[in-house]
């Protein structure tokens, strides 16, 4: 699992295709990344990520799940 540590407020969210899911609120005590409503993706609702998703940390959020995988986690969830 990647460090936590490094994720910050509003850093951008890529799926492992490098298309964007999301926008970073916060990482949760839970073990989790919320991700901003605001962002055109979320459509108004505040996602959950599990943070074993994580690849890798640099200016992004970079997930090992394609952006396909994770929108439709989102529209189960």
């Amino acid at each position: 699992m990647a460090n936590t540590n490094q994720i910050r407020e509003h850093m951008e969210v890529l799926g492992s295709d490098g298309v964007h899911v999301g926008t970073v609120d916060r990482v949760e005590d839970t073990g989790k990344i919320k991700l901003t409503k605001n962002d055109p993706v979320s459509e108004g609702v505040h996602h959950y990520l599990p943070t074993d998703w994580i690849e890798r940390v640099d200016n992004h959020v970079h997930l090992k799940k394609e952006s396909s995988e994770i929108l439709a986690y989102f529209k189960a969830a």
